[in-house]
């Protein structure tokens, strides 16, 4: 990229894109295509990975691969996860996750098909001070056909998305296909890790993935993004699972064996009108399913077997997820009442029949505001409508 599209480019970074498409023939000497890739993507990777976006030099891809990268907070966790001599990251990318990892390596080799992508990366990672990091222009499974290295960590996030767009859950849909390709991982690796779409369900991986040791479960702001699948020879007799959500004050952190949950029971609440406090767990313990032994661990009762909340006359500021203070507890003949009173609330249901848009519709009630209603179901199947308030928790999990 030469000086005049760069100094273009920091002139225009706030402008709008569109416009400036239009406005094109007003600037005949700059490769308006190129620069306009490079402002969209500086304007995606913002929020996304600061660490590239305070460096000028950075170049960008498609918007497409800057979608699908990961955030600075997701790769920097992946990068605590692993150190080395050697790290083999098969499905290279735009890079954010190599760039962060090959922190803790002497020598990292980036694998990718994409013949533009790696022209990309092998400059971002040179103007970058990356020069431990060799860029390999090749198929993942051809590089792991052929090469003879014994790398210390493996790194892989299939692809999740059809060539029309659509999003893939299934192992089996992704390309390359990891339950096909695990033995051939770990024949060349002491360690394998697999970034996989939050939407899979962790029981159905444990089924189709060989010597799983750990799995990773990372939310950011109460939304899951990503599964992390640790693959290895060492012998283990239950899995451990470990969630954490990245919030701005403060993370919050759940571990757990998975043969614990299996074993764990859970009180199931016969009090609830009395219970001072409502307990509800992040994204990243609920996908864990951790559902019996978060109860177990705080000492706080389940509303109902399949009504994931939870209520005690005690505050844990500890909890790995959301806490709210019980108000008023509404019976199915007072809700119109109350809602004439409320007016606004933000509504949640749990193992509900009825939509939030259909309770909202039926009791005029707009969103927002700083009551929370949960519509869920008690332990005797009678069906409420919890009003509560938000309690802020400004402690750290460890």
């Amino acid at each position: 990229m030469n000086s005049i599209l760069k100094t273009f480019i920091s002139d225009h970074i706030n402008d709008d894109i569109h416009q400036l498409a239009l406005n094109a023939h007003k600037y005949p000497n700059i490769d308006m295509n190129q620069a306009l890739v490079q402002i969209k993507g500086r304007k995606k990777i913002k929020n996304k990975v600061s660490s590239f976006y305070e460096n000028d030099d950075i170049i960008y891809p498609i918007q497409l691969s800057i979608e699908q990268s990961s955030s600075q907070t997701t790769a920097s966790y992946k990068a605590s996860l692993c150190n080395g001599n050697l790290l083999v990251d098969l499905t290279g990318g735009f890079g954010v996750d190599c760039y962060f990892m090959s922190e803790n390596f002497e020598t990292v080799t980036y694998v990718e098909k994409n013949e533009e992508l790696c022209r990309i990366a092998e400059h971002n990672f040179s103007i970058s001070n990356r020069h431990n990091i060799n860029v390999v222009n090749t198929l993942s499974e051809t590089f792991l056909q052929n090469t003879t290295i014994k790398a210390d960590w493996i790194f892989i996030d299939p692809a999740r998305r059809d060539t029309r767009g659509n999003k893939l859950v299934m192992l089996s849909d992704c390309e390359p296909d990891i339950s096909a390709l695990a033995p051939l991982l770990l024949s060349k690796a002491e360690n394998v890790m697999v970034k996989l779409s939050p939407m899979l369900d962790i029981h159905v991986v444990i089924e189709q993935l060989p010597m799983i040791s750990e799995i990773h479960i990372v939310s950011t702001e109460n939304e899951c993004k990503e599964l992390l699948i640790i693959l290895n020879h060492k012998p283990h007799d239950s899995i451990l699972i470990k969630t954490i959500n990245f919030q701005k004050n403060h993370n919050q952190r759940f571990d757990f064996e998975l043969q614990d949950e299996l074993n764990s029971d859970c009180n199931i609440a016969s009090d609830v009108e009395n219970s001072l406090y409502l307990y509800e767990a992040n994204s990243a313990v609920m996908k864990a399913g951790a559902f019996k032994l978060i109860g177990q661990k705080f000492k706080i009762d389940k509303l109902q077997i399949h009504t994931h909340l939870y209520v005690s006359d005690k505050l844990h500021l500890d909890f790995p997820g959301r806490i709210f203070s019980i108000k008023k507890i509404w019976e199915k003949e007072t809700w119109k009442t109350n809602a004439d009173v409320v007016k606004k609330a933000n509504i949640s249901t749990r193992n509900f029949p009825t939509s939030v848009d259909e309770i909202r519709k039926k009791l005029k009630l707009s969103d927002g505001g700083d009551i929370y209603l949960f519509a869920c179901t008690l332990s005797d199947n009678k069906k409420v409508i919890i009003e509560t308030s938000k309690i802020e928790s400004q402690s750290i999990i460890h």
